[in-house]
């Protein structure tokens, strides 16, 4: 798997991914959000560089300009409901996207709240047969709803090709992802943290994105 780690390179990216990490900046939801978004948007811009691109001529007002444009079938694929807002900020950028929306989220067992297991439901899918799939999920923690997402998907078609998107992940989840995705996806991340602890939590990471972004939800 190609690993595209944006935090290698110093940009204005480290502002956001400061600022969602920051407890006190968290009570604002809505700035969360909003900076998701715009590190997804950061994201799919990287991300568009390595598309395939055809020339389009534009008429103007006094000419006709030669431009380049992305002539790959995209499809963004939100895990939901932590994937909303880094969904939004793809979408921004690939507006004419067509979308796919999951389910999928961490049942916790009650006798041993330590042990869990990734549970996928609702699907609402085009089909992906020669589409550029893109999977959005902004934590990549143990990396297993990445991989039962993407086996959920395989009834949709073959695409031409998968990019995985997260905002922050573990090396364990990068790590799992890797061994259970083809050689030629790519992974387009905003930061890679070292360690999960025995919750299966990113540490430091941010803690939950989708209770962060929306709300505490109840557990069953």
């Amino acid at each position: 798997m190609h690993i595209h780690n944006l935090s290698e390179s110093p940009s204005i990216l480290n502002q956001f991914i400061s600022e969602i990490r920051d407890v006190r900046i968290q009570k604002d939801r809505m700035r969360f959000r909003r900076n998701i978004e715009r590190i997804g948007e950061i994201l799919a811009y990287e991300l568009s560089k390595s598309l395939s691109f055809a020339e389009n001529k534009t008429k103007t007002p006094l000419g006709m300009a030669k431009t380049p444009l992305v002539e790959d079938e995209v499809v963004i694929c939100s895990i939901l409901r932590a994937g909303l807002p880094l969904h939004r900020g793809l979408l921004n950028y690939f507006d004419q996207a067509d979308n796919t929306f999951i389910s999928a989220y961490r049942h916790h067992h009650k006798s041993d709240p330590k042990k869990f297991e990734v549970i996928v439901e609702y699907l609402a899918s085009p089909s992906l047969e020669g589409k550029t799939l893109i999977i959005a999920d902004p934590m990549l923690a143990s990396g297993k709803s990445m991989v039962m997402v993407n086996e959920a998907l395989q009834g949709m078609g073959t695409p031409k090709e998968i990019h995985l998107v997260s905002v922050v992940g573990a090396l364990t989840g990068v790590e799992y992802a890797a061994s259970n995705f083809s050689e030629d996806t790519h992974l387009w991340i905003a930061a890679i943290d070292p360690t999960l602890n025995d919750y299966g939590y990113i540490v430091p990471g941010l803690g939950d994105a989708g209770d962060l972004s929306f709300g505490n939800k109840v557990q069953h």
